[in-house]
Order: structure tokens, then sequence, then C-alpha cells
């Protein structure tokens, strides 16, 4: 009697965006239609697969050391390791250089060829020829439409709505690693939110480098957030990343009405300052971003707003900080992303603009946002106190199983003594704030709805 073999095991690593997150879940299901089996860990694997992001320097160099402990492993036992996702696509040249130790690189729209990459890899090395496999060609059409996500249980679920950008930021590597704009078809992305709905998740996140420039025949992204947010089970829709630049009404009226789509926006500003702005490509002003800003609030006073903000990008005066600074002070974000400027390759700043602003300056730049921002977000949190908000409970706190975690309609966590407060995650508790800090709210209570 033959035995079959034992099916090769996959170790998956993600790192970066949401939208990394919900391709690995593209990946997870792509491979094991294919026979493969995945693991959490790593000493047994036979495959591992890093899923990569290219815009942050933080994650880049969570990848390159993740690669050099992989050395050790490798010389030790017969092994594949793949790169996936934005750095495959951006650094292909640079990954190919580090012998033997990479065997497969696959971009964001080459995942349906991974079974076949990964199996010709391990034939090649049982053969002793350790030949890449390489598939790093943009697509114009691949949306993974057709491919249903290999979801972890969980309270959110992410749906890609669109991939792509065609903004061009001289900053940003993204059209160079994702290719252009193309939307899904609205019909598969709502039969999809019924799935996730009949698999008891209560949270969508529909996601979109530049998610609302969503367009597929007559829809646009309001029109595919409302059809969404109405979907039977689903008590809230969240959505990222928006640009400024087209931030139409009818969107803002879906988010202001629908009592499904959260009270949240994330605005990413980047710079406050025109010349840096221009330089950046962002195509909106200072007076432009702030008037947006001015008519959110004005249609409804209570919604969260956050962003992402540069510090240090090329040329960056500290005049141009300067309004940076006053920027936010003035909106009073209640949370904010903030990174020092760092130099992506093939973007139109590495070709056209020196990095001339001194890490030194970049870190004090930065720090001097981050405190300011701190303690806005302190005195925003702090307007909480005595109120009772509803709270979509996630599962225990990081740092204590003995507390409850969760997230307010304006997505900021939420922590409770789970002694005192009963729930289950994907529950939705009304809460009392007792206190506050600059990243926290904690509750007692509840009120069961």
């Amino acid at each position: 009697m033959t035995t079959r073999p034992a099916p090769t095991q996959v170790h998956l690593e993600t790192f970066g965006c949401q939208m990394n997150e919900y391709d690995s879940e593209l990946v997870r299901s792509l491979m094991k239609q294919d026979g493969f089996v995945f693991t959490d860990e790593r000493e047994r694997a036979d495959v591992i697969l890093m899923n990569t992001c290219a815009i942050r320097e933080n994650a880049h160099n969570k990848v390159y050391k993740h690669l050099s402990e992989l050395k050790k492993l490798k010389q030790q036992r017969p092994l594949v390791v793949g790169v996936l996702g934005c750095m495959a696509q951006n650094l292909k040249e640079e990954l190919t250089d580090i012998q033997p130790l990479v065997d497969v690189l696959a971009g964001p729209d080459a995942y349906r060829q991974l079974p076949m990459l990964i199996r010709n890899a391990m034939l090649s090395q049982e053969e002793g020829l350790y030949q890449k496999g390489l598939a790093v060609d943009l697509s114009e059409y691949e949306t993974y439409h057709d491919v249903v996500p290999d979801r972890t249980d969980g309270v959110n679920a992410w749906i890609a709505v669109m991939r792509g950008c065609d903004n061009f930021c001289s900053f940003c590597v993204v059209p160079y690693t994702r290719g252009r704009e193309r939307s899904r078809d609205p019909e598969g992305i709502v039969q999809e939110a019924y799935r996730i709905a009949e698999q008891g998740f209560k949270q969508i996140t529909l996601l979109g480098q530049n998610v609302n420039s969503y367009r597929f025949g007559d829809w646009d992204f309001a029109r595919l957030i409302t059809a969404v947010a109405d979907v039977p089970g689903i008590q809230r829709v969240r959505f990222t990343s928006p640009h400024p630049k087209d931030f139409p009404l009818p969107l803002l009226e879906a988010v202001v009405a629908h009592p499904n789509i959260c009270k949240q926006i994330h605005l990413p500003l980047q710079s406050g300052s025109d010349r840096i702005l221009g330089l950046m490509n962002r195509t909106y002003t200072n007076k432009e971003y702030r008037s947006l800003v001015e008519r959110i609030r004005a249609m409804r006073s209570d919604i969260v707003l956050s962003t992402d903000i540069i510090g240090g990008f090329c040329g960056e005066s500290y005049a141009d900080f300067a309004e940076t600074y006053r920027l936010v002070e003035e909106i009073r974000f209640h949370s904010a992303f903030i990174f020092k400027y760092s130099e992506r390759k093939h973007t139109i700043a590495a070709r056209k603009f020196p990095d001339d602003v001194s890490e030194g300056v970049k870190t004090e730049r930065v720090t001097r946002l981050f405190d300011l921002q701190r303690n806005i977000s302190y005195e925003r949190n702090r307007e909480y106190l005595k109120t009772i908000i509803p709270v979509l409970v996630e599962g225990d706190a990081k740092r204590s199983a003995a507390q409850g975690m969760g997230k307010s309609d304006g997505n900021i966590t939420v922590i409770w003594d789970k002694r005192t407060i009963s729930s289950r995650p994907g529950d939705m508790v009304s809460l009392a704030i007792y206190d506050a800090s600059s990243t926290t709210l904690y509750a007692e209570g509840p009120l069961m709805k």
C-alpha cells in the first residue's frame, strides 16, 4: 500500500498595510485550492512566504531582518523562501542578488501563479539547480474578483474594491508596485459582503489605494459604500484610504446620514505647506484641505478625523514645517500617523529631488509633531468623559486577558474590566467612559443593545 506524500506546509508572514492583510487572504485561498496547507510554526514549514510593503522604511527593515534569520534555517534543511507583494515588485533586482536565499518573487498581480512558482522552486532544489521563480509583471485588469479570501475568524473583514493608483504622488511607490487604478464589479463586492455577514463578521472595511476614486459604470464610491452598509447583519462599514482631491458631496452625505457607515474619516494631509504639497504632487493646497475639513465638520461635528503626515520631505524648510505644525494645531485631528520621509526607489522624488533634509532634522520635526498630536489626542479623547458610546467588542486587550477591548464608531480603542462587563467578540455594547489617554478610552457599564 502506497502512502500519499504529506502536503506542503506554508508559513505566511504579512508586513505593512491592510491591503497586504487582504492580499494574504487571497494568497491563502489560491494556495489551499492547489493542495497547500498553512502552519503558524516557521520551523515546520517547507515554504516561508513574506508578503511585503514598500512604502515605509520600517517595513523594509523588518523584511530584511527576517530574511537574515532565514539564512541559518535554510542551511539546515530544504526550504523555499518567497517574497511577495510590493517589495518583490519594486526591489526585484536587489532581492535576486541575495543568493541563494530567495527562491520566489511574486508581485501583487501575480498571486495566481504562486502554486506553480513554488512547485517549480521545490523541484529545482531537489535537482540541485536553485533556479529562481519570478512573476513581477503588472496587470491592467487583475482584481481577483473571483477569489474568495481565506479569512480568519474575527469581527472585521476587509474587501479590496479597487487596486492600483493613478495619483503619482512624488514620494509614493504604489503606482509602480500595484499598477494603475482598476475597480471591481460592484455586484461581486456586494455579494462578498453578504458572504461576510453570513460568516458572522460585524464590520467591513472597504480598501483601495485611493478608495474614493472607485468607478464602475454608473457606480461611484458613495453608491457602493451605501449598498454594502445596507447588507443585513453588517453593523459597521469603514473605508480607507481616501484622497482629499476627490471627496464628493454624495460620499460625505452617505457618511453623515447612514447609521452603519462609521463617523470617521482618514484624510491624509502629508504637509501643510503649499510649496511642499506641490513638490509632492498632492494636487490640493493648504486652503483647499482646510475647506474640506470645515465642510465635513459643518455637516457633522462629531466626525472623527485622522491623518498621515510626512516630516522632512525633500527641500522642506523650517517655514514649510511651521505651516504643517500650525495646520495640525488648528485642525486638531483625533489621531495622526507621522513618519520621517524615506526615499523610495523609482519614485518621482527619488529621480528628481535630493533627499537633503538631514536625519537629525527629520527626527526633530517628527518628534515635535508627535508631541503636539499626542497632546491634542489626549484632549480630544477627554471630551468623551461621562458620555455613553456604542462599542463593537473585538476581544481581549493586548496587555491583559482580564480586560476587554473594542472600537468606538470613531475607531478609538476602548478598554474595560471583563469582570464587570460580560461580552463576546461581535457584540455591540453601550459603555460609559470614565477615563482617557491619548490613545485609549476606559469604560465601565454596560447597557447592552
